[in-house]
């Protein structure tokens, strides 16, 4: 089970222990870039990329010291990488449109790309829909609202703040091994 609390790797990172960092990183960033890929429909190149640049502004913020709840760093972190693909995104989309806006047909490239999005899309709710009511009701609420405070799913979903949390890792631990497989078939 993918651990929920990554609270060690800001010790590590401020106190200059690159081993242990090390390690932590290589546990915490793949599920960042499956969670790009899989929620956010990234590619694999775009998921390495934006995760690398969310992860060095978040480690900015961890050597001035500004990270204040140690115990939410991996949800500040998935909030950063998000924040970093729609950047990337709005980004990519100014240079797209000036190249769209002088053909209106679709290139083979992207009609290649449609089907993988229109596949992702079909993976991932397929995986949702092993999901129990519960868990996609929780899961698909953030990813319709992704800013969804944890106070405001606890109350929402009459469960703990801590329990919001844990689920929602637990879920989409769920879903990110789901989507693998099913996207190796």
């Amino acid at each position: 089970m993918p651990r929920v609390d990554y609270s060690e790797l800001v010790d590590a990172l401020q106190d200059g222990d690159e081993s242990r960092a090390g390690e932590l990183l290589e546990e915490v960033i793949p599920r960042l870039e499956d969670y790009l890929q899989v929620v956010m429909g990234a590619d694999p190149r775009t998921a390495k990329e934006c995760v690398h640049q969310a992860f060095l502004d978040v480690f900015e913020q961890i050597r001035k010291n500004n990270i204040r709840e140690e115990k939410y760093i991996f949800s500040y972190l998935i909030k950063a990488c998000r924040h970093e693909y729609f950047r990337y995104k709005k980004h990519q989309h100014r240079f797209l449109y000036e190249e769209d806006s002088a053909e209106d047909t679709i290139q083979p490239a992207m009609q290649i790309e449609n089907l993988l999005d229109k596949e992702r899309e079909k993976i991932l709710k397929e995986c949702l829909d092993e999901l129990d009511k519960k868990s996609r009701d929780l899961i698909t609420h953030f990813m319709k609202e992704p800013d969804t405070t944890t106070k405001e799913a606890s109350a929402l979903f009459n469960i703990s703040e801590a329990n919001v949390r844990t689920r929602k890792s637990r879920i989409t631990s769920q879903l990110h091994e789901c989507y693998k497989k099913k996207s190796m078939q």
